[in-house]
């Protein structure tokens, strides 16, 4: 029985194929603007997947596939895309929706945004935009939402600061451990003097990712060197800053304790866009994970999470789990090339979905999702046995 239902699953998996923009009729709807190539206009878009379609067809190969890449056959990067699907929706009717318009507007970490969403950190924003992050930093602030710059990013930290929509625009600032920590203290120092409110430490990354994709077009990674960074290391960078510490790529139940035990405000489950080592879980899964055997969490300290979000459903499933806000990296990154309009339209996009997604499913609250509109049972034979 195991083995045909093995057979099964393989057969399921062969069957099924992958694609990064779903057929919604775009090919044949922008083909013109190919030719030419000339770029569809920024009001002609009508989702996130339109972004990575724009940026295919758009940008050069290399730049596309340093954006696009994940580890080695990027299970993980089509995991994080396709796992949402395979939960369902429960939609519940005769229930009013409408006041959950004045339930989008969250905080994270006491600082005030529009919504549950925020841009991820990404690094080279200048492959897809010759104003690097410019259009991220702005287009965020114009939306109302939260962007986290990479540390690695296109232009220096002062320039995207300086971006700003407005002086009181709220950035978190991403941070590798690079070099001693006298480095590292001053890139502490420096973001916090440029105005950052939180620092978000990526620790998911004590090696040099094995990139395929990335190799090909040479845009991957030559280090080969190993990071040490244990939670005696941690200690000693948050006592470097008063600015809060947050640890991204937590992807089990036990280091999500882990980091509960040592004091984190927050922390952010990640698995590095599927860019890291393949075969993680998306964070779908550990946030199921953390809800199945330790709920309890979710109350300790604010929780947030990125990886494969392309549509309002997949926020709202990770809402209900109890995560606070929702990440979205890659499709952010393809929407720059239209700049700080591209920016903001892409997270009206996600906004509107958001909201009529969560009507459509009976969502009166957004901070107060029903766990019984969602089937926790996963619907495909090679999930296991993630279910709530």
């Amino acid at each position: 029985m195991r083995t045909s239902i093995l057979v099964f699953a393989s057969c399921a998996l062969a069957a099924s194929p992958f694609l990064d923009e779903p057929d919604t009729g775009i090919d044949a709807q922008f083909s013109a603007f190919v030719a030419n190539k000339t770029l569809p206009p920024l009001n002609s878009l009508v989702g996130l997947p339109d972004f990575q379609w724009v940026g295919r067809n758009f940008m050069n190969e290399s730049s596309f596939a340093y954006y696009r890449n994940g580890a080695a056959g990027e299970w993980s990067y089509r995991n994080n895309l396709e796992i949402f699907q395979r939960y369902r929706i429960r939609p519940r009717f005769l229930t009013d929706v409408t006041n959950v318009p004045n339930t989008m507007p969250t905080t994270i970490l006491g600082h005030n945004f529009s919504a549950p969403i925020f841009i991820s950190p990404c690094a080279r924003g200048g492959y897809a935009n010759d104003a690097g992050e410019v259009g991220l930093a702005k287009g965020a602030g114009d939306a109302g939402i939260l962007y986290m710059p990479s540390l690695y990013s296109s232009i220096p930290m002062e320039d995207i600061y300086a971006a700003r929509a407005s002086k009181d625009q709220v950035l978190f600032q991403q941070i590798y451990l690079t070099g001693n920590l006298s480095d590292t203290k001053a890139l502490f120092d420096q973001a916090k003097s440029l105005g950052a409110k939180g620092l978000v430490l990526t620790v998911d990354s004590a090696g040099s990712a094995i990139r395929h994709r990335a190799a090909r077009y040479g845009v991957g990674s030559a280090n080969t060197k190993l990071t040490k960074l244990t939670w005696d290391v941690f200690h000693q960078l948050q006592n470097m800053t008063d600015l809060p510490l947050i640890p991204k790529g937590i992807q089990t139940v036990e280091d999500a304790q882990d980091a509960v035990k040592n004091g984190v405000k927050a922390i952010f489950l990640s698995n590095h866009g599927g860019r890291q080592i393949d075969g993680a879980p998306s964070t779908l899964q550990v946030a199921m994970e953390i809800h199945q055997r330790d709920p309890s969490l979710f109350k300790k300290v604010e929780i947030y999470a990125d990886g494969g979000i392309r549509y309002g459903t997949d926020i709202l499933k990770l809402l209900a789990l109890g995560v606070r806000a929702v990440g979205v990296g890659r499709s952010f990154m393809f929407a720059n090339i239209y700049g700080a309009e591209g920016v903001k339209k892409a997270a009206d996009l996600l906004k509107n979905e958001l909201l009529m997604d969560a009507a459509n499913m009976g969502v009166a609250d957004l901070k107060n999702i029903p766990l019984d509109l969602i089937d926790w049972k996963a619907s495909s034979p090679w999930v296991g046995n993630d279910q709530i």
